[in-house]
This record gives C-alpha cells, structure tokens and sequence, in this order.
C-alpha cells in the first residue's frame, strides 16, 4: 500500500481529527525545523489544537522572532525613514524588564514549591514505609522511572504552553505594523 492523495477536508470525527492534528503539527515542525537548518533562516510557528492547546516551535527561539516582528521599522515607502527609532522604545523595555521581574519572582516561587514538594513526598513515602529512592527495587524503580516520564510529558507540554502564552503576550502587546 502505497502513499496516496487525499481530498483535503476538515475530518470530522474528533478522535481521528486529534490524531491527524498531532501528525501533522509533529511533521510541520520538523519540516519547519529543516528549512531552518538548510537554508539558514528563522521561523516560528504557533498551532492550536482543536481542543484549544497552544503548541509553538521557534528557530532559534519563539520569543525573539515575535519581539523582532513586532518591533520591525515600517518600509521607506511607508513614510519613515530607514534611521527611524520606534518611539516607545524605552516604554518597551520597561515592560520587559518588568516582565522579566514578574519572570524571576515566579521561577523563584516555583523552586520554593519544589523543594516543599520534596520534602512532602519524602515524607508522604516514609508515612508508606516505603524505601528511599536508593533502596528500591527493580520494580520499584521501573513504576518511578514510568511515573517520572509522565511527570516530564506534562512538563513539556506545560513549558510549550507557556512559550506560547509569552508570545501571544508579545503579540497582544503591540499588534503588527502595517
């Protein structure tokens, strides 16, 4: 069985449509990527999911391609000149550094709730009587190894999430020039 064309309508089964979506999204970015590399350009790309899941990719990153396309100078034949500052440049940085602030003071409160977390399932494992984590046994260590990779799926898919909302931040912001 060979490849063969397909009529291009939206699918109508929901299952089978979340499927097609995140094929299709896993070879746009890869597509995207290799345009990338081959011939040295950037891209970003932001996709929702029929369910509303934003999902994003970015070469070499989301953020600095958004920041750069909404702060481009219009064109000489637009009425400004090529020298031409934007004119709330310092208002720009501002919000991002006080973006960045806000940044930092949640990376900061999320350690704080890793360590407490820790420190809760150290605690919540001795209640079981379970062992530490260097003395389990083969079985033990395969339901954490499974428990870990769940645990780095959604936080993937958490960190995707916000890559996305701080460039729909930026976009929100300042809408484009035209």
């Amino acid at each position: 069985m060979g490849r063969r064309k397909i009529e291009i309508v939206m699918v109508t089964d929901s299952c089978t449509r979340q499927v097609t979506f995140s094929k299709r999204r896993t070879g746009l970015f890869k597509k995207a990527n290799e345009l990338a590399i081959l011939c040295a350009v950037q891209i970003a790309i932001i996709v929702f999911s029929p369910g509303g899941k934003p999902f994003s990719f970015g070469h070499p990153n989301v953020e600095s391609l958004v920041h750069r396309f909404l702060n481009q100078e219009k064109a000489p034949d637009e009425g400004t000149s090529q020298g031409a500052e934007p004119l709330d440049k310092s208002t720009t940085e501002d919000n991002l550094n006080q973006q960045l602030l806000d940044l930092l003071k949640r990376l900061n409160a999320e350690e704080k709730r890793g360590e407490l977390l820790e420190k809760m399932v150290k605690a919540k494992r001795a209640a079981k009587g379970q062992p530490p984590v260097d003395q389990l046994g083969l079985s033990g260590l395969g339901e954490l190894k499974s428990s870990l990779e769940d645990l780095r799926e959604k936080l993937k898919d958490r960190m995707i999430h916000l890559d996305v909302c701080s460039a729909m931040l930026l976009l929100a912001a300042q809408p484009p020039k035209m």
